[in-house]
């Protein structure tokens, strides 16, 4: 489906119908009544819709051009990014190696990174050459790359930097020049099969043989891969595996207890502390991109992911937490087998700073009004955030696109919290910088008017909260907002 498609709207009799026809009661979100509903009146996908919509983009460049507080602490920290310079150049390669070979991985998660924060300094600043070289590093790769090979650690490229690609590519998807549709097969055939490979067979492994991050890794390239080439299958896929996968990185196995007190007690924290930041950063990803494209899974099994972040906040913040021993079966069928237990959270890394925290706080206390004293404090800690480059010249430092301070910081809703995501599509392309618009009080989108992409927030979001026969209402009026703005 092409990002630009919009499906003849269904009028509300019919609406109704279908969600009474699916047995479908009380209190829905977007996500639950299109599952209801027809494959035609599957609502379009939001662009840009990834790690950020058209409203955050909004928001970041009226602050940063007021020079206000955190926004603009954050810029600065972008800017003085040796990746974010509009003069780096991109060194594509054929074939990317991680594990065995010749490993050239980091050639590519270092232009991978330089694609992203030119990209963002262009939507922020509306600077034509930061978009001419993000759309240079783009393009040099999608024009070169034919596969990506290794060890099993192939896996973990494939679904880092697929993830990491994706979102560079999305803010960039209209920029004159850029190759969207060479970029989307090469996302769609390079990328996605090893992504969907490990999610399959795992390797050839026992399903729990992985820690939950190889699959969080998987599960956030194909979600991505699927928003950017509009990929209802891929963003199902994904979605899916999230909540009800049988590997390690479903969000009940990697956060497997629930300890009194509301700490979910994290798989990876037992393992050590990178590996499990590694996860908790992974699922604030994928989280944050299905909440602009209209799924919440920030709030799946009574917020979930919110509890496991908690714990690994509270633990990495030098304090205790309770440990019910976690056993898992390592191995592969035929091959070998065995078992191995924890029976602690681990010291290893503890206290080990990435730029996770400030978009799963800004989420759930500031979009939310929920509290979250530990993560809240890790988000202060480590304020304010930088990205891929600013901490340390080994993968793992590039494991993040970062900069949350910047963007992911908003004022608390004055208003109701937005309790349910809202994927509205933009009516246009024009650069950030080059638009104007201001926030109603409340939980309105922070963007302007004329239908611009709301962060689970505004009306519609109110609308789907009240039931079926509300988000049928709400679900119209967005795809009719939609085909009004596009006229």
């Amino acid at each position: 489906m092409s990002h630009n498609d919009i499906r003849p709207a269904m009028n509300r009799r019919t609406a109704l119908k279908a969600a009474a026809a699916a047995g479908v009661t009380g209190s829905v979100g977007l996500w639950g009544l299109r599952s209801a509903l027809p494959a035609s009146a599957s609502p379009a996908f939001a662009h840009p819709g990834m790690l950020h919509t058209r409203a955050d983009l909004d928001r970041m460049a009226a602050k940063v051009a007021a020079g206000t507080g955190r926004w603009a602490a954050g810029y600065a920290k972008l800017a003085a990014n040796r990746h974010a310079q509009s003069t780096w150049k991109a060194n594509p390669q054929a074939v990317v190696y991680r594990g065995a070979g010749s490993e050239n991985y980091p050639t590519q998660y270092h232009d991978i990174h330089a694609a992203y924060q030119n990209a963002l300094r262009w939507r922020i600043t509306g600077e034509t050459a930061h978009a001419d070289a993000a759309r240079d590093i783009l393009n040099a790769w999608s024009a070169k790359l034919t596969k990506l090979d290794g060890s099993a650690d192939r896996f973990i490229l494939a679904g880092i930097h697929g993830y990491q690609f994706a979102n560079a590519a999305e803010l960039m998807r209209d920029y004159p020049g850029f190759d969207l549709a060479r970029f989307q097969r090469m996302m769609l055939h390079v990328f996605y099969p090893v992504n969907d490979s490990f999610l399959t067979d795992h390797n050839g492994a026992y399903i729990t043989n992985y820690w939950a991050s190889w699959d969080l890794l998987s599960v956030a390239s194909v979600l991505a891969i699927g928003i950017l080439c509009d990929d209802r299958a891929k963003v199902d896929q994904a979605v899916t595996y999230f909540r009800n996968g049988a590997g390690n990185g479903s969000v009940r196995h990697a956060i497997p207890v629930i300890h009194p007190g509301g700490l979910g007690q994290v798989t990876e924290v037992g393992r050590d502390q990178g590996h499990a930041l590694l996860s908790i950063g992974l699922m604030a990803t994928i989280c944050e991109m299905a909440w602009n494209q209209g799924v919440d899974l920030y709030g799946y099994d009574d917020n979930r992911f919110l509890k496991g972040a908690e714990y690994a906040a509270k633990w990495n913040l030098g304090q205790n937490v309770p440990y019910t021993p976690y056993t898992w079966h390592k191995g592969a069928p035929s091959v070998w087998s065995g078992t191995d237990t924890f029976t602690a959270a681990s010291p290893d890394s503890r206290g080990q700073i990435r730029p996770i925290w400030e978009g799963i706080y800004h989420h759930y206390v500031n979009r939310r009004g929920l509290t979250a004293p530990y993560v809240t404090a890790m988000a202060s800690r480590v304020r304010p955030e930088g990205g891929g480059g600013d901490y340390g010249p080994n993968s793992g430092g590039f494991d993040h696109l970062g900069f949350g301070t910047l963007v992911f910081t908003r004022e608390r809703a004055g208003g109701p919290a937005a309790a349910h995501p809202t994927a509205a599509a933009s009516p246009s392309d024009v650069p950030t910088a080059h638009r104007t618009g201001t926030t109603a009080g409340g939980a309105a989108p922070q963007g302007g008017g004329r239908g611009l992409a709301a962060t689970g927030a505004g009306g519609l979001s109110a609308i789907a909260g009240t039931g079926v026969l509300a988000t049928a209402v709400g679900f119209l009026a967005l795809r009719r907002r939609r085909h009004q703005a596009s006229r």
